[in-house]
């Protein structure tokens, strides 16, 4: 299971978004405080829908906080930055079960003072010229994904099945 960390996000519909693919990968979502807007059924319905009550949420009350949670873990994750400033891009790392992948808010992103302290663990998604940035909920879903794809999607359903017609009929 992958771990979804969003510092001070802004939106909720990215949220609910967020949340809802967390819901259909089996990770976890966790909230660092301050963010943007009220944490109620209502601001995260439209995106999340009804996944939001089986999400695996965590609310932190700062960065602090979080980093205190982080660094009691026994199984020794690692934590990775998602940013446009990073250097290497997600695919040149190898993401392992329990890690955690943070994600900034969307109008600054993780801000500076936090990836110095641990630059060789910031990555990107390459984009073309000086384009600012993805959509959160997007960048959180191809980032996640290389991370359940180097893991052999660890419990996920990976074939589906036609059920409204009747394969063997056309055959």
């Amino acid at each position: 299971m992958f771990n979804i960390v969003l510092l001070e996000p802004e939106k909720p519909d990215n949220t609910g978004n967020i949340g809802r693919t967390c819901v259909a990968t089996g990770s976890s979502l966790h909230l660092i405080y301050p963010i943007g807007f009220r944490l109620t059924r209502s601001s995260i319905h439209h995106a999340g829908l009804d996944y939001w009550d089986r999400l695996n949420l965590y609310k932190h009350d700062n960065y602090a906080a979080f980093k205190d949670y982080f660094a009691s873990r026994e199984d020794e994750p690692t934590l990775w930055f998602a940013t446009t400033k990073a250097h290497k891009s997600y695919t040149d790392v190898s993401f392992k079960d329990g890690d955690y992948i943070m994600f900034g808010k969307e109008s600054a992103g993780i801000p500076e003072e936090i990836l110095k302290d641990d630059e060789e663990h910031c990555i990107r998604i390459p984009m073309i010229g000086n384009e600012r940035s993805l959509n959160l909920s997007n960048s959180v879903a191809i980032i996640l994904y290389e991370a359940l794809r180097q893991n052999d999607f660890l419990n996920l359903k990976k074939k589906g099945e036609l059920h409204r017609l009747n394969y063997k009929t056309y055959v």
